[in-house]
């Protein structure tokens, strides 16, 4: 397998003649762990844009689903060069990337571009950040700005934290599940792709999700209700290989530059309404999308401990509590703002 996602992966460059010039094709190969939706227009544009400025010297192949490996595997495949791009989840790599895992801590960000802006703050001007993922052989090009989050299932529980008591709902990373726990949950790590099934085999309760890929992945279809929102986040980022990104010519890095942060943009831009609109499309279907008060959210947060602390507790004994103090109270302060 990982001789095949070798050959699959890595950059692929071909030279062809054409009197005395010479133009080089760079093949590059996006590993994605999202299916394909209408959701990751932003990405696809992104690459499009990239193939046309360079006049077809860059050619990016996105491959959805994990068909280059799935989303716990796509930062060690990169930064070893078996792929070239990848759309890292940061809550996957906790212990490898734990500057980065803190833009999904929950109770942070009161909206998505607010996790946004402070996540571009983040990566620019403070080293550690950029210095975690340069340590995994990536490099940082944008974030996915992720809709807020709701839980789907087959009942309205989900509409009072107190019917969350028992309930097995979906979470990953480290922090996610403590929100969950400090209401009465059980907290299950499940991947994306097999939510239906564990949806529909009710091996999970409810799963938690924002709206795009509730839609995009057809949970409205074996759950009922959505219940939110209870989270906002950032996504995941999109990173190139550092190998691959020392292969490419500067002008090529200059226009990929350029475009990641006119997606970047974009991405904050859409969100709100491909949000929406996937909503729309789903109430219309006969899904029951149902939001969850101020006061519920904030009696949830209340009930949990403070995560971003404890983030910074963690990092401490990691040997990184300076700048991790350094990160929480930049953060609290724009957050306040």
């Amino acid at each position: 397998m990982a001789f095949n996602r070798a050959l699959l992966g890595g950059i692929a460059i071909a030279a062809s003649v054409f009197g005395s010039a010479q133009a080089q094709e760079f093949r590059l190969n996006f590993g994605h762990y999202l299916n394909d939706s209408p959701y990751l227009d932003v990405e696809r544009e992104f690459a499009k844009a990239i193939e046309t400025r360079s006049e077809g010297r860059v050619a990016i192949n996105i491959v959805y689903s994990g068909g280059l490996g799935k989303g716990e595997e796509l930062l060690s495949l990169a930064g070893r060069g078996a792929v070239d791009m990848a759309a890292i989840v940061p809550g996957y790599y906790a212990d490898q990337l734990p500057f980065a895992r803190a833009v999904q801590v929950p109770f942070v960000f009161d909206s998505p571009s607010e996790a946004i802006e402070i996540a571009q703050y983040s990566y620019k001007e403070m080293p550690v950040f950029a210095e975690e993922l340069q340590a995994q052989g990536v490099r940082r090009f944008f974030h996915q700005p992720l809709g807020s989050y709701f839980m789907t299932g087959k009942t309205d529980d989900c509409k009072a934290i107190d019917g969350l008591s028992n309930k097995k709902i979906r979470t990953f990373g480290a922090d996610i599940p403590k929100m969950m726990s400090a209401v009465g949950a059980v907290p299950v790590t499940v991947g994306t792709g097999d939510l239906f099934e564990a949806l529909e085999r009710g091996t999970l309760d409810y799963s938690f999700l924002n709206l795009g890929n509730i839609e995009a992945f057809r949970l409205h279809e074996v759950g009922k209700f959505s219940c939110g929102p209870a989270l906002s986040m950032a996504g995941h980022l999109v990173v190139m290989s550092e190998r691959t990104w020392q292969r490419l010519p500067e002008d090529i890095q200059a226009i990929i530059l350029e475009e990641a942060d006119i997606a970047q943009q974009k991405y904050v831009e859409l969100i709100n309404a491909a949000e929406a609109a996937a909503g729309e499309r789903m109430t219309a279907a006969g899904h029951t999308i149902i939001e969850l008060s101020p006061e519920t959210v904030a009696d949830w947060q209340a009930k949990t401990p403070d995560l971003l602390q404890d983030w910074a507790d963690g990092m401490a004994a990691r040997g990184k509590g300076d700048a991790a103090a350094e990160v929480v109270a930049k953060w609290r302060e724009m957050a306040a703002d």
